[in-house]
């Protein structure tokens, strides 16, 4: 499984590749950001983020796309940036027609260290360690694509195994059952052994009690 990640940002997007499957050794396969330049007016910049991840695309032809799920932060700007280019990211995989999965921070920290309360500093280090780096990469933007690979290839993984044998589950006629709250004899049987245990045993009348 070759997985893309990309962590989305207006003046610097980092991506990075990983090659593996979930539970064996994982492999960089490259690591970068794309830059635009912070003066530059908004379209040229959305131009050049789509022109540096179609590179990168065109030159590891992953089979998935990984890109950070944006949410809302304090500073409006920046996140209506990052929200800009993650859509280019999501737009550049679809139109090859590569699947595209979006991954939250605290998914993403929990995959790699554990927590999904880490800071930059210990995803960085797992990053590295993981993929048996010589050095962290730098900056902080493409170590956090790497490890959006990573979350996506362990967590992913588990859950395209587990819809996959859902589906082969129901294309060979089978269905899930529950058990029926009425037990087997239906909603009458079920309601006549609470009115047996107030009234006595059913066919035998109470004894009158004695003068």
């Amino acid at each position: 499984m070759r997985v893309l990640g990309v962590d989305p940002g207006l003046t610097r997007c980092g991506v990075g590749v990983v090659e593996g499957l979930p539970g064996r050794r994982l492999d960089m396969l490259g690591v970068g950001v794309v830059r635009t330049p912070s003066d530059d007016e908004i379209g040229p910049r959305l131009l050049a983020i789509e022109q540096g991840l179609e590179s990168w695309l065109d030159r590891y032809q992953p089979e998935l796309v990984a890109v950070e799920r944006v949410f809302a932060q304090h500073n409006v700007r920046t996140v209506m940036g990052t929200a800009q280019a993650s859509a280019v990211a999501v737009l550049c995989a679809t139109r090859r027609g590569i699947p595209v999965t979006l991954h939250t921070p605290s998914e993403v920290k929990a995959a790699v260290t554990g927590s999904g309360r880490a800071d930059k500093a210990q995803v960085t280090a797992m990053v590295t360690r993981i993929l048996r780096l010589d050095a962290p990469p730098k900056p902080a933007d493409a170590a956090d694509a790497l490890a959006l690979a990573i979350c996506h290839i362990w967590r992913g993984g588990t859950t395209n195994r587990l819809t996959a044998a859902i589906k082969a589950h129901a294309a060979g006629g089978g269905s899930w059952h529950g058990a029926r709250p009425d037990g087997p004899d239906g909603p009458g049987r079920a309601a006549a052994a609470p009115r047996a245990a107030r009234g006595g045993a059913p066919g035998r009348p109470r004894s009158s009690p004695r003068p």
